[in-house]
């Protein structure tokens, strides 16, 4: 497996959009609606960051970065997701490699943390971690998670942008 990860042209649209639909298609916790969160967030210019994973020409993983808003008013934070990998490319790390990918473009663009909505025991292998105090209201807290690149975490509630309320 030749696996290169590289930010996303426009050439990609289209097969990003059909990979996070086949990629959400048969998953446990989702409302079948990331394909139109990705599109909105690069409508709205909200994608800080869109890595693609690439074997042989054809996308098999994507993974969006944009910010997120805390109403103790801390700047600098950013939510990860959503993450895709092709259903046939599950298990194979590419998800991993998206992963580490994302989380070093933020370091490298100064983030002071990152926050995602996921299966605490896939993301603790990231460094991910519920957080006391810091809130995505409406949902349990194991399962919002945060990781600090600086030491320190906000308290308050963390908004996503209003492309995650996108249902087309």
């Amino acid at each position: 497996m030749n696996i290169t990860i590289r930010d996303e042209t426009l050439d990609d649209l289209a097969a990003i959009e059909a990979l996070t639909k086949s990629a959400f298609l048969h998953a446990e916790h989702t409302s079948h609606t990331e394909h139109f969160i990705v599109n909105q967030l690069r409508n709205a210019q909200q994608l800080t960051v869109s890595l693609v994973a690439e074997e042989e020409r054809a996308i098999v993983g994507h993974v969006a970065v944009s910010p997120v808003r805390i109403s103790s008013g801390e700047t600098g934070w950013y939510g990860l997701g959503p993450i895709s990998v092709l259903p046939d490319k599950q298990g194979l790390g590419i998800g991993s490699m998206l992963m580490h990918a994302a989380l070093q473009r933020l370091k490298a663009l100064g983030a002071k943390g990152c926050v995602l909505l996921g299966d605490p025991n896939y993301y603790a292998r990231f460094g991910f971690k519920p957080v006391s105090g810091l809130i995505l209201p409406d949902v349990p807290q194991e399962y919002f998670q945060a990781i600090s690149f600086t030491g320190a975490f906000p308290q308050g509630e963390v908004a996503y942008h209003d492309a995650f309320n996108a249902a087309e």
